[in-house]
């Protein structure tokens, strides 16, 4: 007589189930990690308020060389609070290489070798091209938008006084804003990596990108003029030309991988 297949032990779901939770486990202790170093460099970052202090107000010095009559605090505990405010802006900026680190070795085993070798390259690109609008914000578009305020509040006849925690908030949101929006390129690419757009893609809805890039433009920067925003708008147009052109590299780069024998 044949015998029969055995039927499945009941411990067979459970080489299932325990890579999973082994999974979770991973994630916690990614998210533990993260917030451990999240609070420490905003901890130590607590200690310099004064230096970040001076770091946020010199685009209003650069443009009203007196920012202390622009700027003041309405609460007893307001420097302390500006203090928090501070080190939470900064200890995001200080934790994000760490972040990054924890995110990408929670990431690592699932890639293939050649994946893996591609990480560097790719973060390098992304904080370099953070750094650069960052940079665009904190020289060129907080500037400007800053002169507009103080110049048309001037023209109408009203004071400027800010509340410093808002006016904090508002250079410290610019530069991460214009920051993450310079990523564009490196999300365009992984799209492209994972061939999900191509470059006829790209080329094909390049009208409907440079609109709505110039409408998040519009958005983000605080003036409501053209320059200003041309000053976010252009870059990302150029860069996502860039995109296209390394898009059909890629896929000509693949396709001659194909061909050959």
């Amino acid at each position: 007589m044949t015998d029969l297949p055995e039927p499945e032990s009941e411990s067979a779901p459970s080489e299932f189930i325990k890579p999973f939770l082994e999974h979770l486990e991973d994630l916690r202790w990614m998210i533990i990690k993260m917030v451990v170093a999240l609070a420490i460099t905003m901890f130590l970052s607590f200690f310099y308020a004064r230096q970040l202090l001076a770091v946020i107000i010199w685009p209003l010095r650069r443009v009203a060389g007196d920012p202390e009559q622009f700027l003041y605090s309405l609460e007893v505990t307001g420097g302390f609070t500006l203090a928090m405010l501070l080190a939470l802006y900064a200890g995001i900026v200080v934790a994000c290489p760490f972040l990054l680190w924890f995110l990408a070795d929670f990431i690592l085993p699932a890639l293939t070798p050649k994946e893996k070798g591609m990480m560097w390259p790719v973060f390098a690109s992304g904080v370099g091209l953070f750094l650069a609008g960052v940079a665009l914000a904190y020289f060129a578009v907080i500037p400007a938008g800053l002169k507009f305020f103080l110049d048309y509040n001037k023209y109408l006849g009203i004071r400027s006084q800010w509340v410093i925690e808002n006016y904090v908030s508002f250079v410290s949101q610019m530069c991460l804003a214009f920051g993450v929006c310079f990523e564009l390129p490196l999300v365009v690419l992984a799209l492209a990596k994972l061939g999900i757009v191509s470059a006829k893609f790209l080329r094909d809805k390049r009208p409907y990108v440079i609109v709505l890039i110039f409408i998040i433009a519009a958005v983000i920067t605080p003036t409501t003029d053209m320059v200003n925003q041309s000053l976010l708008a252009v870059p990302m147009c150029v860069l996502y030309e860039a995109c296209i052109w390394i898009a059909w590299w890629m896929e000509r780069k693949k396709q001659r991988a194909q061909d050959s024998p």
